[in-house]
């Protein structure tokens, strides 16, 4: 773990002193979820060493430590990505700080673009797997043997069990598929979504995949959301704009207000 990860987190227990359980990182349109955490402090990613600012509209740039009912939890309220500078691990002093804070589980969030017909915008999609289309990986570099992980259940199937019943329980529609990793930030090709959609891919999009492997590597449990906001090209009669993921990832805010609450209640309980 480097330095600014355990320096980071000393900031945040001056500032709110305690362990925490839970680390998340909210994608696009996202934010509101931020407000959910209760006797919170806030923190500017500017604060903290080697923490990015993100260059993004939709996203915001701070650290949320508080509660979710009776759970310590810690909130990246927005991201970097690859795209914005070039750099897979781009997201690695927020994730060793999570860690160095006590967190054993993150929960991702992120806006994508649907391959599948029945994952219309607004529906929120459970990550079962995902497809590394870019090539990129944050662990290059590293030079212990560790940078050989096993990715075969990088998200914990436990946790997916248990966000199907709770999602039940709710009444909320929650798809599951496999998530593909495109650099970005030009979107998707009408042809790179029918190669995607060939290869066994259900969602696209410019984040998360690069913080599911670095979460691994660090021994953190990850599950993942995904915000359908759009079709894929050629999939819709318009074409895609961050407008339009902006103002859809909203539609589902409140399911998955809900849905995030019940989960970190089942965590602070198991």
């Amino acid at each position: 773990m480097s330095g600014f990860g355990t320096e980071c987190a000393e900031i945040v227990r001056a500032a709110r002193p305690g362990d925490y359980r839970v680390g998340m990182v909210l994608g696009s349109g996202l934010g509101q979820l931020a407000d959910e955490v209760e006797d919170a402090v806030r923190i500017p990613y500017a604060r903290l060493t080697g923490f990015p600012v993100s260059s993004v509209s939709s996203h915001g740039s701070e650290l949320v430590a508080g509660r979710l009912g009776d759970v310590p939890v810690v909130v990246l309220s927005g991201r970097a990505h690859y795209y914005e500078g070039g750099g897979a691990d781009v997201m690695r002093t927020p994730l060793e700080a999570l860690k160095a804070l006590g967190c054993d589980t993150l929960l991702l969030t992120n806006a994508a673009g649907s391959l599948r017909q029945e994952f219309a915008p607004g529906t929120p999609m459970l990550i079962s797997d995902h497809i590394n289309w870019s090539g990129l990986n944050p662990l290059i570099g590293e030079e212990s043997d560790r940078r050989f992980l096993d990715m075969s259940a990088a998200y914990d199937p436990d946790f997916r069990a248990r966000l199907r019943e709770l999602a039940a329980e709710e009444e909320i529609a929650l798809g599951e598929g496999v998530y593909m990793w495109f650099s970005g930030p030009s979107f998707e090709t009408p042809a790179e979504i029918r190669m995607a959609k060939q290869l066994g891919a259900d969602a696209v999009g410019m984040s998360t995949v690069p913080e599911v492997i670095l979460a691994r590597y660090l021994g953190l449990r990850v599950a993942a959301i995904s915000t359908i906001t759009n079709y894929g090209a050629g999939l819709q009669a318009h074409g895609l704009s961050h407008e339009e993921t902006k103002s859809t990832a909203l539609m589902a805010v409140d399911a998955l207000k809900r849905l995030i609450r019940r989960f970190v209640k089942d965590l602070g309980n198991a």
